[in-house]
């Protein structure tokens, strides 16, 4: 009797014990599921495109409940969008969102989207999103860089921004043209017979205002960010692309993630970029004015001037797709996509 009370009088002091240490663990367990990401842009404050990337930490932060927490680096403090790009590939950088046309360094057939005078307007990149040959594209950049695209839309058009007005092709002969490190804008620029050099975003601004570049092109939004229309006063309105925004993330860090969290970046990716577009589209003509209330000059290319442009353009692609900067046939693929 007395054996038996006293093993009941040990389970009764050991229980407590074991429900204690059950809890902390479980505590522990919770505790380190909580993680903290790092989201990385190179854009100006205030753009459309940093304006999604806000709003898309703040979706994920606040639809895990805090266990995911993106913390949002603006700007380019953690460098250029290659090198940011080149973060998020080892790890050290989880989110990128800006231009999808970036991208075209480790897929070719993504180039298309920084070829001149392709694309119409917002509708017509937005079905080629919609594509199965832009599927395709996705699952090679998750083959080739490891990078998962989670949400991405068109948003507004990329115009010339100039030390001196330009209103024909001719104009633009010769100039010192920036563009950035992507191969098809080199090529581009080359065809329309300007003298492009590669130089960072952050940079035109003081590059045009010394003389060092003579031209700089951009989204509107973004190029008003970066003040371009006060180095670059005469603003041509080309709309030679359209621009784009992606928000995007490394593929490995996804996949290790469960299904309800992968859902959460998936919406909340294509929310930021429903917003990018939303922004964008709203504030065009808006920035435009902004530009010639601060002292820019709007120069609209005549019908012949922008038709010369095209033909160009256009007389170049055959090239292009001969030299292997995209695979033959996609460029008719994609204005075949026009209506």
């Amino acid at each position: 009797m007395k054996k038996g009370l006293l093993v009941l009088l040990v389970l009764f002091l050991c229980i407590p014990a074991v429900l204690m240490a059950e809890g902390s663990k479980e505590a522990g367990a919770s505790q380190e599921k909580k993680i903290v990401m790092t989201f990385g842009e190179a854009d100006s404050l205030g753009t459309p495109i940093n304006l999604a990337n806000a709003l898309f930490c703040k979706l994920v932060t606040e639809r895990t409940n805090g266990m995911i927490t993106v913390n949002h680096i603006a700007g380019e403090s953690l460098g250029n969008d290659i090198q940011v790009i080149e973060q998020m590939m080892e790890g050290s950088v989880q989110f990128y969102g800006d231009v999808a046309g970036w991208y075209a360094n480790w897929v070719k057939d993504l180039a298309i989207l920084n070829w001149g005078f392709t694309f119409d307007d917002n509708d017509h990149v937005q079905r080629f999103f919609n594509s199965s040959s832009f599927d395709a594209l996705s699952d090679e950049l998750i083959e080739n860089a490891g990078i998962k695209i989670l949400g991405i839309a068109p948003t507004q058009p990329r115009i010339l921004f100039s030390r001196k007005p330009v209103r024909s092709l001719g104009d633009l002969k010769g100039l010192k043209m920036r563009v950035p490190d992507i191969r098809t804008y080199m090529l581009l620029w080359q065809t329309f017979e300007t003298n492009p050099n590669r130089v960072a975003w952050g940079e035109v601004y003081l590059g045009m205002k010394t003389g060092l570049l003579e031209a700089a092109e951009g989204p509107i939004g973004a190029a008003y960010g970066a003040k371009f229309h006060e180095s670059g006063p005469n603003v041509t309105l080309t709309n030679h692309l359209v621009s784009t925004y992606q928000v995007s993330m490394n593929n490995e860090l996804f996949e290790s993630l469960s299904p309800e969290y992968q859902k959460i970046l998936l919406e909340a990716g294509q929310e930021a970029a429903d917003l990018a577009r939303k922004v964008a589209e709203e504030g065009t003509v808006e920035t435009l004015d902004k530009m010639v209330a601060e002292g820019a000059t709007l120069i609209e290319l005549s019908p012949s001037a922008r038709e010369d442009f095209v033909k160009k353009s256009t007389s170049a692609v055959k090239t292009m797709e001969n030299d292997g900067e995209w695979r033959k046939g996609l460029w008719q693929e994609v204005r075949d996509l026009a209506q």
